[in-house]
């Protein structure tokens, strides 16, 4: 199975299991909506690149925006709720003592997850600000689930004084730009470029943590 396929599996397989042509479908989609975006692709060029009649794409899709929402809803489920629900817990077991162990355990959680998955979160932040569904299907599977836990983990560090004490939303907005940039910069904007990633690493959160230092 190859590394795209494997993903394929991961990513969108289902009870009861994808079919063959799914399988080809979902992966020609993702290559052009992340190469030319979503409104510049038609459903004719994706049959084409899966090897399908257009018509085979319509029995399983009833639109190229279903089909669109078929790919992002999986990426944001598994990028973003598995980390935050599991994580949460060990913060309150005392497994992250200090919110920068937190912030580099979410860095290194998602790294993998991200560097296989580019292609998706690369067509969810071109799409985003032209389809209202997906803003709504962020909040209801990232935003709802999410941050009411990341609110309770910044209070948490807060409490403990290791944090300042700005508007929870404002601590969770300011970090995950910060690794938000880090990831969509290493992985989208210049993947190629030579790249030390612990120093990088090291250079963000340190950069993170000196912004939220309560000046002890």
């Amino acid at each position: 199975m190859s590394r795209e396929d494997q993903m394929i599996e991961e990513m969108f397989n289902h009870e009861g299991g994808l079919t063959e042509r799914q399988k080809k479908i979902l992966a020609a989609a993702i290559e052009s909506f992340a190469e030319k975006g979503f409104s510049a692709t038609s459903t004719k060029e994706i049959a084409q690149k899966a090897g399908v009649a257009e018509g085979t794409i319509f029995r399983h899709y009833k639109t190229k925006k279903e089909l669109l929402m078929s790919i992002v809803t999986p990426m944001m489920i598994k990028l973003m709720a598995p980390v935050i629900i599991k994580d949460i817990n060990k913060v309150l077991n005392h497994d992250h003592q200090t919110f920068e162990d937190f912030v580099r355990a979410m860095i290194d959680n998602r790294r993998k997850f991200l560097k296989s998955n580019m292609k998706i979160i690369k067509i969810f932040i071109q799409e985003i600000p032209f389809h209202p569904e997906l803003k709504e299907q962020f909040i209801e599977h990232v935003g709802s689930k999410v941050f009411m836990r990341l609110r309770q983990i910044v209070v948490y560090y807060q409490e403990e004084g290791q944090i300042i004490k700005l508007p929870p939303d404002t601590v969770i907005r300011l970090t995950g730009s910060t690794l938000i940039g880090y990831f969509v910069t290493q992985y989208a904007i210049l993947p190629n470029s030579e790249w030390d990633d612990e120093a990088e690493v090291d250079a963000t959160v340190g950069f993170l943590m000196k912004g939220l230092a309560t000046g002890k």
